[in-house]
């Protein structure tokens, strides 16, 4: 059991488009910020795994596609 594992948590993301979960109640860390998503652990674990399909850092996926936004 982990402290996520009884709390509301949220969704966040940072400017590289890596996701991460985070306590609801609780101010953003630095560089991060709401992807609009709050819920169980799982159902946030859940979401991320549908949208974050590629883990490279934003700015490696640019670099690799010809410094292309996408």
């Amino acid at each position: 059991m982990t402290v996520f594992d009884d709390i509301e948590v949220k969704v966040v993301v940072n400017d590289e488009e890596q996701y991460s979960i985070w306590p609801a109640e609780r101010t953003n860390p630095a560089g991060w910020h709401d992807a609009g998503v709050r819920g169980s652990k799982e159902s946030c674990l859940d979401h991320i795994e549908t949208v974050w399909t590629d883990m490279r850092p934003a700015s490696l996926r640019r670099a690799m596609d010809g410094g292309s936004s996408r």
